[in-house]
């Protein structure tokens, strides 16, 4: 597999948005790229952390997403939705994200267990210049099993010092943890909706997807992908 073709199959989530020590959004074309707001998905029912069983299985069964990532992604929205009302995040945006990171925690051999964890870890290419932003060690390889260079780690693909700043424990366990589809996928949704405030409106969107990823393509990608998930319902 050519470095190219790597980079795009584990594309480096947030890798020109939240690279630097300090993780602060990156400068954004403006005006704003022209992309579609994609369909926002119907709720799925949630309570007290748990997925309703029918909706799961025949959405998992439309969609074609794992029934282990997809209950992240609904549980997600729902927390996101209980601890930030206004952003209006859906879960489909989620599995667009999920789908083209990491293929749902199933790229390069992965796999996404009853727990939620990816096995064997999920790690991108050295970010060492060469085509990729250049990024130094940050974690001393705690996360990303590197000492000389920073990688992107887990399902939704965050990097160290991303998730220093934005680990979540969706699954409360006690702990944070990136390879952890729930921790993930929670942390990707407070990421989110803290760069675009309010995801049900198309500039609100774009800018917190081009947060995640600075790329109109990736944007691009992730509204189709999200459109098709929720049409498939």
């Amino acid at each position: 597999m050519s470095r190219r073709l790597a980079v795009v199959l584990v594309s480096m989530a947030a890798l020109a948005a939240c690279g630097s020590p300090e993780p602060q959004p990156s400068p954004q074309p403006s005006p704003l790229p022209d992309v579609n707001l994609p369909v926002a998905a119907s709720s799925a029912p949630v309570k007290d952390a748990r997925v309703d069983a029918r909706w799961l299985r025949e959405t998992a069964a439309a969609t074609r997403i794992p029934t282990r990532a997809l209950r992240a992604y609904a549980i997600a929205e729902a927390t996101i939705g209980s601890d930030d009302p206004d952003c209006g995040l859906s879960w489909n945006t989620l599995a667009g994200i999920g789908r083209t990171e990491s293929v749902h925690g199933a790229v390069n051999g992965s796999r996404v267990g009853d727990d939620g964890v990816a096995r064997p870890d999920i790690r991108g290419i050295p970010l060492d210049g060469d085509g990729v932003r250049r990024i130094t060690d940050t974690d001393r390889g705690e996360l990303d099993g590197d000492r000389r260079w920073d990688r992107a780690v887990g399902p939704m693909q965050f990097i160290p010092t991303t998730w220093a700043r934005w680990g979540a424990d969706g699954d409360r366990d006690g702990r944070n943890n990136p390879q952890d589809i729930d921790d993930a996928s929670l942390a990707a949704a407070a990421y989110l909706c803290d760069a675009g405030k309010s995801l049900d409106s198309g500039d609100g969107w774009v800018r917190a997807v081009i947060t995640y990823n600075n790329s109109a393509e990736y944007a691009r990608t992730i509204s189709r992908t999200a459109t098709r998930y929720a049409e498939s319902r």
